[in-house]
């Protein structure tokens, strides 16, 4: 995407741990880009929350969100409070 929209060369986009405020129902099978909102806590630690239903006609859900919640192929149902992968996404615009 990043080479269509006029870059040579574009770096690979960072992966960042995030802590799960929530859980995110998801089936084996296919690595999935979910939006989310991520945040630093008081603590100093990345937090991440779904923003909820993830279709692709759901435009509330991509106006909140400012992260993608990387879920690998191999990944099932998320529970809160598990480490999760994200991508930041002002890195992407």
């Amino acid at each position: 995407m990043l080479m269509l929209m006029g870059q040579a060369n574009p770096q690979p986009i960072p992966l960042l741990p995030a802590i799960c405020t929530g859980e995110i129902r998801k089936a084996p099978g296919r690595t999935e880009f979910q939006r989310g909102v991520l945040t630093l806590n008081n603590d100093g630690v990345w937090t991440v929350h779904a923003t909820g239903n993830q279709g692709s006609g759901v435009l509330r859900s991509m106006s909140e969100a400012n992260c993608f919640i990387v879920l690998s192929e191999s990944c099932g149902n998320v529970a809160k409070g598990e480490t999760v992968q994200v991508q930041i996404m002002d890195s992407l615009i």
